[in-house]
Parts: C-alpha cells; sequence; structure tokens
C-alpha cells in the first residue's frame, strides 16, 4: 500500500468505545470523533455531555449506559448501532476497574473483589467483542483495539486483580487475533503506563508518576495515547495483528 495522506481517516467507519463517558475513554472517542469515525459512547456513567461536546465540534456520536458485564445489554446496544450507522467497524475495549481499586496483598485481597475486577476488565471485554465480531465479519473488516496495561508487562505488586486482568488482555488479543485474521478483522492492545486521568489524579496512591522508570522524563496525559489507538484503528495497521503496543515513555522496551 503506497503512503496515502488520508490513510488515519476513518470517515464512513463506526467505532464504539467502551468507558468512554470520562478520562482516557472520552480522549479515545473524541479523537476518533475527530477523524469521521461515527462513534457510539458505552458506560455506566452517561456519556451524553460527552456526545454534545463532540457534535458541538462537528462530529457525529451518541450515548449508550450499559454494563458491558450484561451480554444481552451489550447485544442490543451493537444491533442498534448497526441499524444507526449501517456498519459495525471498530471496537475499543476499554471500560475497566482501576482507579477506584485499592492496593493491597494477596492474603488480604479477598475472591469477590478479585473476581468483580476480572468480571469487568476481561469478562466484560469479551461479550463486546463477541457482539460486534458477526457484523465485522459480514463487512469484511474490522478492528478490535483492547487496552492492557503496563501493569502486566511489569508484574505491579499488590494490584494482583488489576494485573491479572490486563494479563489477560494480551493473551486474549493474541489468540483472537489468529482466529479473526481471515476475516479480515486486526485485533491488537495497547499497554498504556499511568496516565494522569481524572481517577488516576484524584487518587493519593497515583498522585506522582514513577518518572526515573521512563526514557522521556515527564508524565504520560491521555493524549499520548491518540496516535497508537488512531495507527491501530486505520488501514495503516492493516497488516498487524496480535499485537501489544507499549505506550509508556520509554518505561517498558520490549
Amino acid at each position: 500500500m503506497s503512503p496515502d495522506a488520508n490513510v488515519f481517516s476513518l470517515a464512513g467507519r463506526s467505532a464504539l468505545v467502551t468507558g468512554a463517558a470520562q478520562g482516557i475513554g472520552a480522549t479515545y472517542a473524541e479523537a476518533l470523533a475527530g477523524v469521521g469515525a461515527a462513534v457510539t459512547l458505552v458506560d455506566v456513567i452517561d456519556p451524553r455531555p460527552l456526545v454534545e461536546r463532540i457534535e458541538t465540534a462537528g462530529g457525529t456520536a451518541a450515548a449508550e449506559l450499559v454494563d458491558i458485564t450484561d451480554e444481552a445489554t451489550v447485544t442490543a446496544v451493537v444491533q442498534r448501532m448497526k441499524e444507526r450507522t449501517g456498519s459495525v467497524d471498530i471496537l475499543v475495549n476499554n471500560a475497566a476497574l482501576f482507579g477506584t481499586l485499592q492496593h493491597t496483598s494477596i492474603q488480604d485481597l479477598s475472591v469477590e473483589a478479585f473476581e468483580r475486577v476480572l468480571k469487568v476488565n476481561v469478562t466484560g471485554q469479551f461479550i463486546c467483542a463477541k457482539a460486534v465480531i458477526p457484523h465485522m465479519m459480514e463487512g469484511g473488516w474490522g478492528r478490535i483495539v483492547n487496552i492492557s496495561s503496563g501493569a502486566a508487562l511489569k508484574g505491579i505488586p499488590r494490584l494482583l486483580h488489576y494485573t491479572t486482568s490486563k494479563g489477560a488482555m494480551i493473551a486474549f488479543t493474541r489468540a483472537l487475533a489468529r482466529e479473526l485474521g481471515d476475516g479480515g478483522i486486526t485485533v491488537n492492545a495497547i499497554a498504556p503506563g499511568l496516565t494522569q486521568s481524572e481517577s488516576v489524579r484524584s487518587n493519593p496512591i497515583y498522585a506522582s508518576s514513577p518518572l526515573q522508570n521512563r526514557a522521556i522524563d515527564r508524565d504520560q496525559v491521555p493524549e499520548d495515547l491518540i496516535g497508537p489507538l488512531l495507527f491501530l484503528c486505520s488501514d495503516a495497521s492493516a497488516f498487524m495483528t496480535g499485537q501489544t503496543l507499549a505506550v509508556d515513555g520509554g518505561s517498558v522496551m520490549l
């Protein structure tokens, strides 16, 4: 494929972004809308204020108040998206429990707390992928971007539930990529470092980032993830699947 100035354009494409009402998910949604995608915002927090912001900026967006662990509801949301936009092209599997989680040792971590994180961070991602794949297969084109974490690459202590869930997303990405490669669907992951989103900034545990571990000596912000996301959602990454991009200022070097 020859270089094309519009290779990152998503005009005519539709995108589903989970956990999109605020934080990094909101940044993803606005970025996708900014390059032409019709974006469906899914969250347990009302995403309508962000929809209004996107539409004011000239983009196309719709809001869905959804718990991604509810399979029937997610399936219905994806069907409405297809009817509204004509296609289901992109899934950004971003919704996850993180900012409000307490750091705790394995001895103090309850089975209930462990399973709650896995239900949202892994099972919810599975449910969303399962719902969109038939539509992507029908269209012969799809991009699934799973959001992992640098925690899975480093092995962060006292966050066993979260770290395990994000490690699972890397394995999920690889297995699903092999399953869907013949259908014109790519499946990749982004592993952000500690990013100064609203929930992170409001948690005293994350008041300062571990800058001494980074090659680039500054805090990571949500906007640092826009370029990698648009690359993985566009034709620029058409021959890339099953991969995990560490986007963390050089904290992890794969």
